[in-house]
Formats: structure tokens, sequence, C-alpha cells
């Protein structure tokens, strides 16, 4: 699954960070997650839970999931992606690879699948707290 690959990463970054901050122990680490990437929250939580150890022991993990925001560039329709009214595969494919997205989802304006990607893609650390 790829979430434990994330958690991997984020442990990563956050401990460079950390490093460079002069931190000896991190309490907080507030990760965003963009909607498109349809990662399983629950599941990402439990990998980070069970990754942490010397200046993580104690954090906690915050994460938040960023709503998608699109807009067609032909009609110019602004919309907020509802996974919901994807079929099973089609949720599937884009969870793996989310820049499949233009081959599932349609402007519900006029159909087209030419937009961008406004919000809700990627996975960030939007911050780090902790103790010099």
């Amino acid at each position: 699954m790829h979430e434990w690959a994330l958690a991997e990463a984020i442990i990563s970054s956050a401990s460079k960070i950390a490093t460079q901050e002069g931190l000896k122990e991190v309490i907080e680490v507030k990760i965003k997650v963009g909607e498109l990437q349809q990662v399983e929250i629950d599941i990402l939580e439990f990998a980070l839970s069970e990754l942490k150890k010397d200046i993580f022991k104690n954090a906690i993990f915050t994460i938040e999931t960023v709503k998608a925001e699109l807009k067609c560039r032909i009609c110019g329709h602004q919309w907020v992606f509802s996974k919901d009214k994807l079929d099973v595969d089609s949720a599937e494919a884009i969870h793996f690879v989310p820049e499949t997205a233009h081959a599932y989802i349609k402007c519900p304006r006029c159909g087209s699948p030419d937009f961008e990607i406004l919000r809700g893609r990627g996975v960030w650390l939007e911050s780090i707290r902790g103790v010099k």
C-alpha cells in the first residue's frame, strides 16, 4: 500500500527539517493530503504510529484532507470533486495514479476532460513543532 511509503517519506522529510531546525524532540507534525491522492487516512495514521521512533516517539501527526477543486479549461466552470460519483475501478485508478484523473473526470457543465486542478493534489508537510 502506498500509504506506508507516504508515511516513510513524511517521517524522513520531517526528520530532515527537525535536524535543520535543531529540534531534539518533535511534538506535532501537520500534514495536508490532497483529496485526489485518495489516501486512506486511517492506514496512513496507523503507518505513522508504527514508524515513529527516536525524536518522533511522542509526536502527534495531524492530517487534513484538502478538497479537490477543478476548473474546466473549455467553459471556465469551477467545481469541487466528489469521488462518490466515480465507479470503483475509476476511483482505484486515480488512487494509484492521480495523473489519470483526466481520463475519468469530466466537467459537469460541458463534459470536457480538459480541466486544471486548482487544489487537492499532493501530500505536504504543513508544519512541524518541536523542542530545541
